[in-house]
């Protein structure tokens, strides 16, 4: 079945020739000079719809030991599917987002019970797995299979807005319609273009589709960034709206950015004999099943004392052991974590907290920002109650 059908709205539109002309200009760029990643070494779905899943919100950098290690404990769908929850968690720890782990044991899951363990390799089939979009599915189907299926990041975004100049904001519907158009067209052009030579890491490119998607993706992420553009070493420069109008700067118009909210937590860091008390994420929740310090949101004109008392600790000292600041989409998080005693009518265990020694802490699957805590007590920072 055709990935994705042409939007009837859609404007913009490239000529053949032009078409034919960006694409032969791309897969001659990515051949060239694409970077060597450990996930374009393999044409098995399974290991790319890993990275793809990873890449989303991080960094590549960041990806890469994520992927590796991932690999050697999950080789496969079947592996993925029968795995413990928190075997998962963990090795998805500290990437963020953990939705897209549960999502991909969800999917793991599903392949095993519709497919009988094999990635399937039709794009509605792919498009059906929890935690996939259509562009996700379109990286799989391209990378993996050489399909004509167009993607639409954020990076190929930028790179068809500044090409093709379209001045609306493509998170808008109609804009958004027609930048997959676009997309689209490209990567149809792509089926009857010849590779290039290609060198030893790009030697498992499925064909030129797999090329010309990748080669969106990969400019977007080296040449045709958000802030100063490497103009100079683009290969489409020549046909770029944005570079010939100087509108780089403008382009993709996005908006205005939504303001940062901050938000202020405490946690309460408390030993008893060499262990620590600690507590499970119920279901159903932001970082769901993951484990913290037992915390709490400090209100405006609220102290970290006061916020302790409401919530049955007492805290010593008046400076906290570490603050741990982070980010997740729109707020600014400060997490402050003190030394504390469980105060009279406190909280019990029983109310769903556990007493764990570091090392049986290391291996549960905690938050980034309360697994930042952890390390501090790691590194001799451990208090006595």
């Amino acid at each position: 079945m055709k990935p994705a059908a042409k939007s009837k709205s859609a404007t913009h539109d490239a000529p053949p020739r032009r078409q034919r002309a960006i694409v032969a200009s791309l897969l001659d760029w990515f051949v060239g000079g694409a970077r060597d990643l450990p996930w374009r070494r393999t044409l098995d779905p399974y290991a790319i719809w890993i990275s793809e899943i990873m890449l989303q919100q991080t960094q590549v950098k960041t990806v890469i030991p994520y992927w590796d290690r991932w690999l050697r404990e999950l080789p496969d769908v079947a592996a993925l599917a029968a795995a413990p929850s928190e075997k998962v968690l963990k090795l998805w720890e500290g990437l963020g987002y953990y939705t897209r782990a549960r999502n991909l044991q969800k999917a793991a899951q599903q392949i095993v019970a519709k497919h009988k363990g094999a990635f399937p390799a039709d794009f509605d089939d792919i498009l059906a797995l929890p935690g996939i979009g259509r562009y996700t599915a379109g990286a799989i189907s391209s990378i993996a299979f050489n399909q004509a299926a167009p993607i639409l990041d954020g990076n190929v975004i930028r790179v068809l807005t500044r090409l093709f100049g379209p001045r609306d904001n493509p998170r808008e519907k109609v804009a958004n319609a027609r930048l997959w158009n676009l997309a689209e067209q490209l990567v149809e052009a792509a089926r009857d273009a010849a590779l290039p030579p290609r060198p030893a890491h790009l030697q498992t490119l499925s064909g030129a589709c797999s090329a010309l998607n990748q080669a969106l993706m990969e400019l977007g992420a080296t040449v045709c960034t958000p802030r100063q553009p490497a103009c100079a070493d683009c290969p489409l420069a020549r046909r770029c709206v944005a570079k010939r109008e100087r509108l780089t700067s403008r382009l993709p118009n996005l908006g205005e950015r939504a303001k940062a909210t901050t938000r202020r937590f405490v946690a309460f860091v408390v030993e008893r004999r060499t262990r620590f008390l600690v507590r499970q994420r119920p279901g159903g929740v932001v970082n769901a099943r993951l484990w913290e310090f037992p915390n709490v949101e400090i209100q405006d004109g609220e102290t970290p004392r006061a916020s302790a008392q409401t919530a049955g600790f007492n805290l010593p000292a008046a400076a906290p052991l570490v603050v741990v600041n982070h980010t997740i989409t729109r707020y600014r998080i400060a997490l402050a974590a003190f030394r504390a005693k469980i105060a009279d009518g406190g909280p019990r265990v029983a109310d769903g907290g556990r007493w764990y020694s570091l090392s049986e802490l290391d291996a549960l699957p905690f938050t980034s920002a309360h697994r930042k805590i952890l390390c501090h007590l790691s590194s001799g920072a451990a208090v006595k109650d």
